[in-house]
């Protein structure tokens, strides 16, 4: 409660002081009384207090002396100046160096209870404040990018090596690999930390409307611009801006892009003043801008210039060893958000979750523990709380018959691997090859030389 707040009252005045301590503690107040400068210096160093009520006048000493001490050696402590001589320029003063407030003697009751208890709330907000903030450092940050592949680790040393350095950053990877985690956690880890991070999905915007999200309008620049917008890059200024989907970005926004970050300037639509920012760009596309460039689909120039620092994410059917510890993150998030009781995961479970391909990479693996959790009821994930097409996935024994080549024993659990993937699609060999990570062809081709063509006729396949 907010009355159980520790306080310290320094004042010269010893009736004062017994008379104001007394009344503090009746209400519910923890109160500690100090008489001059020294007593208590030496009282703030040795305890924490919440809030300090030191008279101005402490004998031939400086009650702002306290105050300056404060500032700099308890900066969280708050402070409430108290005067028998109260003037504006007092006032001004005592705010200035950093008072929360200036009372003048003599005190109405509830004129000090009302002042204790409105700095104790702005306290308790900064407190809070300051709380969710570290939250978010730690949800945003590295430390809740859950990966010990090694490829993974490399990128962790790369971010910290240009986090705090304006280079631009491109993050590459299929969609699910976590872009937008990398680039929130490139911001919290650079000296940027405190200004805005903003996030564009260049994807989802239509190309008449891309240009003035991000750069902003002036007022009748065109039909339904009523008044002026500040665009994206304006908000970011001093901060970070995310370009997600950067694959999307229209040609005649291209030329617009190049120019903002190699002069950090732009003009809002229909608007003839230049407006210069120090804004951070990072990049994020789950496409090969090579390719688009060698297509005619992404400006040559603007790929040199994106392409400074490239961090590739891999997809998770290639970080196996990370998938048991990502089950975990997610299991223990869930049952913290829901209540629910699950420990962990069988080894079949795990086996079945590090056999899957996952094409939707880390966030299908999320959706998949969340529903696992949900719907088990047990406190152990098994294989038959995941959907089929992942159950399928669990280990394949191998006999170990000699005279075997490795060809003829790989044949066995690839074609079991096949068709229990092609029964849980319902012998949609289109979703088989999609799941599988193969073209269609290449599923034909296996299931006629694994015997399979002819089970598939049998079940009426599509």
């Amino acid at each position: 409660m907010m009355n159980q707040a520790q306080l310290l009252l320094i004042d010269d005045d010893r009736h004062v002081l017994e008379s104001m301590g007394s009344w503090l503690r009746e209400i519910g107040y923890a109160v500690d009384q100090a008489s001059n400068l020294n007593q208590a210096i030496a009282l703030i160093d040795d305890r924490p207090y919440d809030l300090i009520l030191a008279d101005v006048r402490l004998g031939d000493e400086d009650g702002f002396d306290v105050l300056r001490h404060c500032r700099a050696h308890h900066p969280g402590t708050t402070v409430i100046m108290i005067t028998g001589y109260g003037t504006v320029e007092t006032g001004i003063e005592a705010l200035r160096a950093g008072a929360f407030d200036l009372l003048t003697k003599p005190l109405i009751d509830e004129e000090l209870e009302m002042a204790i208890q409105r700095a104790l709330s702005q306290q308790k907000v900064m407190q809070e404040n300051q709380q969710l903030k570290q939250q978010l450092d730690l949800r945003f940050g590295l430390e809740n990018i859950i990966g010990h592949d090694h490829r993974m680790l490399r990128i962790f040393d790369m971010v910290d090596s240009v986090a705090d350095t304006r280079a631009t950053v491109l993050i590459t990877g299929e969609s699910g690999t976590g872009k937008s985690l990398l680039a929130r956690a490139i911001h919290r880890r650079s000296n940027r930390r405190d200004q805005p991070f903003i996030e564009v999905a260049c994807g989802a915007l239509p190309e008449n409307l891309l240009e003035s999200e991000l750069f902003g309008h002036v007022a009748g620049s065109f039909t339904g611009a009523t008044g002026n917008k500040v665009g994206k890059f304006k908000a970011a200024d001093k901060g970070t801006i995310f370009l997600d989907e950067i694959g999307t970005a229209p040609f005649s926004m291209q030329v617009k892009l190049l120019r903002v970050l190699q002069e950090l300037q732009f003009e809002p639509v229909g608007s003839t003043e230049t407006e210069t920012v120090d804004t951070r760009v990072v990049l994020a596309t789950n496409e090969n801008l090579a390719n688009l460039v060698d297509r005619g689909q992404f400006r040559q120039d603007l790929f040199y210039r994106v392409n400074v620092i490239n961090l590739e994410l891999p997809p998770l059917r290639e970080r196996i060893s990370d998938i048991p510890r990502l089950a975990d993150h997610f299991l223990a998030e869930v049952c913290q958000d829901t209540g629910r009781r699950v420990h962990g995961f069988s080894s079949e479970a795990v086996a079945a979750l590090q056999r899957y391909k996952w094409p939707g990479n880390v966030r299908e693996l999320q959706n998949v523990v969340e529903r696992a959790v949900l719907l088990s009821k047990h406190d152990e994930i098994t294989p038959d709380d995941m959907p089929s097409s992942i159950a399928s996935g669990a280990p394949v024994s191998v006999s170990r018959s000699t005279g075997t080549s490795l060809k003829e024993a790989l044949e066995g659990p690839e074609r079991q691997i096949i068709r229990e993937v092609l029964e849980s699609n319902g012998w949609n060999r289109n979703e088989t090859a999609d799941q599988l990570g193969i073209n269609r062809t290449t599923l034909y081709k296996k299931m006629k030389k694994l015997g399979l063509e002819e089970l598939a006729g049998q079940r009426g396949s599509l």
